[in-house]
C-alpha cells in the first residue's frame, strides 16, 4: 500500500477503505454541503468529496478524520493503537524536523495570484451552520513563525470572509499565534502568516496539538520522515510544500473587526468577536486544487482539536497516579470537556485520584467519569448503564469549585472559571454485591439466517 504524503494520497487510502464518497450532484455551499457532510460522518459513512459545490470549479473535501477508524487510517495504525501512536508522535524525542525543498518543488506554487487578482470570494468557502455569520475558512492550518526564536508553529483559527482580500482572524489569548502577534504589536509591526488548505492528515492532526516545538515535527513523527516545506511567495514563513491551496498575508498590529458567529465545538454558535484582520497578499494553488473544509461544531472539529491530541496527555497523567488504569477516552459527544477513565481499582479512593489527575492534565476537562474494566468507554449506552447502576449521587461524586476551564465553555464565566465534577461509576461490591453483569456474546448471525 502506497504511503500517505498529501491530501490526494489520503483520498486514495480512504477510497480503498470504503470511507470516501464522491458526491457528483450539485450542492449549495450555503448550508447544504455542511449538512450532507455532517450526516455522512454522523451515520458512519466517512468523508465526502463534493465535485460540484456551488458555482466553484474546484471540488470540496470534508470529513478527513471524523471517527476512530479514520484516525487509524490517517495514522497508518490499527484501531486499538491510535492513542499509543499519538503518544509516540507527541514525544519530542520522536519529532522530525521539516525538510526544506526548492520553491519549484512546491505543488501550490503552480499558480500565484497577487494584487488585484486576489479574490477570496472565488474560493469555494462554505457557509456551514444555519446561523453562521457568513463563509468561514475552517479547515485551513495557520502556519506562523515565532518572531523571537524563529521556530515554526501550526494552529487552527476560524476566518470569516470580510471582503475580496480580507478575513476576520479569530485567535484565543493563550495560543502561540496570539503571543507572536502581541510581540509584533508591541513593536508596531504586522505578523506574517500563511493558511495551508488541503493537507496530509498528519499535518491536520499535528495542528490540533500544542507543542513548545514546531508542530510540523509531530507530523514528521507520524509519517516517519520530515514534512517537505518551502518559503512563502510573499511571506517569510516555511509552508508545507504539498498543500493544495495557500493563502498568504499579514495581521496588521492594531486593526480589529467584528467576526462571527460560527458553529463552535461546544455545540452553540459562538458570539461576535472583535478580532484581528488578515490582509491577504497572495492566493496560491495547485492546478485543479481541492478545497478542504471542516464542518464546525461536528465530529471532525472535536476529534482533531480535542480528542487525538489530548487522549495521550490525559492517559499519561492518570497512569502516573494509578497503574491500574486500563483505558481512557475523550468522547466527541462531550465536546472535548469530558473524559472517561477505565480502571481495575485496588483501592476505593483510586477513582477520585485519577479523576483529579484527568482534570489537571488539560484545562478543558470539566467532567470525569471513572468506570470499571467491564464497561466499554467507547459505548455511550454502556457508560450510561454504569452511571445508572453504580453511582450513589450522595457519595460517589465530588466537585472542584472555582477551577479554570475554557473561556468558550457555556457553563463558565468569561475567563473560563467554573465548577468541575468527578464521578465514581465503578462497581462497589462492598455496598451490595450483585455479582457478574449479564452478557450475551456476539455470534455469527449468518449461520442462522
Amino acid at each position: 500500500m502506497s504511503p500517505i504524503h498529501d491530501l490526494r494520497s489520503y483520498l486514495t487510502r480512504l477510497e480503498q477503505a470504503g470511507k470516501l464518497h464522491r458526491i457528483t450532484q450539485p450542492v449549495a455551499l450555503k448550508h447544504e454541503l455542511a449538512n450532507v457532510a455532517a450526516t455522512l460522518a454522523r451515520q458512519g459513512y466517512g468523508a465526502a468529496l463534493f465535485e460540484r459545490a456551488g458555482e466553484a470549479v474546484w471540488p470540496v473535501f470534508a470529513g478527513a478524520v471524523v471517527d476512530p477508524e479514520m484516525a487509524a487510517l490517517a495514522l497508518n495504525c490499527n484501531l486499538n493503537e491510535v492513542t499509543a501512536t499519538m503518544g509516540r508522535a507527541l514525544d519530542p524525542a520522536n519529532g522530525l524536523d521539516p525538510a526544506p525543498v526548492a520553491t519549484d518543488e512546491a505543488a501550490w506554487r503552480a499558480n500565484i495570484l497577487t494584487g488585484d487578482d486576489i479574490d477570496l470570494r472565488a474560493l469555494p468557502i462554505p457557509t456551514h451552520g444555519q446561523h453562521d455569520g457568513g463563509p468561514f475558512i475552517t479547515g485551513g492550518v495557520t502556519v506562523s513563525r515565532d518572531p523571537i526564536s524563529g521556530r515554526g508553529n501550526l494552529s487552527y483559527n476560524r476566518m470569516q470572509v470580510l471582503g475580496p482580500r480580507t478575513l476576520g482572524f479569530n485567535v484565543n489569548e493563550w495560543r502561540d499565534t496570539m503571543q507572536f502577534y502581541q510581540h509584533q504589536q508591541a513593536q508596531d509591526k504586522p505578523l506574517e502568516i500563511a493558511i495551508a488548505i488541503g493537507l496530509d492528515p498528519a499535518i491536520m492532526i499535528a495542528a490540533g496539538c500544542r507543542s513548545d516545538e514546531d508542530e510540523l515535527r509531530i507530523a514528521g513523527a507520524i509519517r516517519g520522515r520530515g514534512v517537505p516545506v518551502c518559503q512563502g511567495a510573499t511571506v517569510e514563513v516555511m509552508i508545507p510544500a504539498q498543500a493544495e491551496i495557500v493563502i498568504e498575508g499579514r495581521l496588521p498590529p492594531h486593526k480589529r473587526h467584528a467576526e462571527g458567529p460560527l458553529a463552535e465545538f461546544h455545540g452553540y454558535y459562538g458570539e461576535l468577536w472583535q478580532s484581528p484582520v488578515f490582509e491577504v497578499t497572495a492566493i496560491c494553488h495547485r492546478d485543479q486544487p481541492i478545497y478542504q473544509t471542516i464542518v464546525p461544531g461536528a465530529e471532525e472539529h472535536i476529534y482533531l482539536g480535542n480528542v487525538l491530541p489530548r487522549e495521550p496527555l490525559l492517559l499519561r497523567f492518570v497512569r502516573h497516579v494509578s497503574h491500574n488504569v486500563t483505558g481512557l477516552h475523550i468522547p466527541p459527544y462531550g465536546n472535548g470537556f469530558s473524559a472517561l477513565v477505565q480502571i481495575e481499582k485496588s483501592n476505593p479512593g483510586e477513582p477520585k485520584n485519577v479523576a483529579l489527575a484527568a482534570m489537571t492534565a488539560h484545562v478543558n476537562i470539566k467532567k470525569v467519569i471513572v468506570v470499571g474494566p467491564d464497561v466499554n468507554i467507547y459505548d455511550p449506552a454502556d457508560v450510561l448503564w454504569a452511571l445508572t447502576n453504580r453511582v450513589d449521587w450522595s457519595r460517589d461524586i465530588f466537585t472542584v469549585p472555582g477551577a479554570q476551564g475554557h473561556e468558550m465553555d457555556p457553563t463558565a464565566d468569561a475567563r473560563g472559571v467554573h465548577t468541575k465534577i468527578g464521578i465514581d461509576a465503578t462497581y462497589k461490591p462492598e455496598r451490595r454485591d450483585y455479582g457478574e453483569r449479564i452478557r450475551y456474546p456476539d455470534v455469527d448471525v449468518s449461520a442462522y439466517l
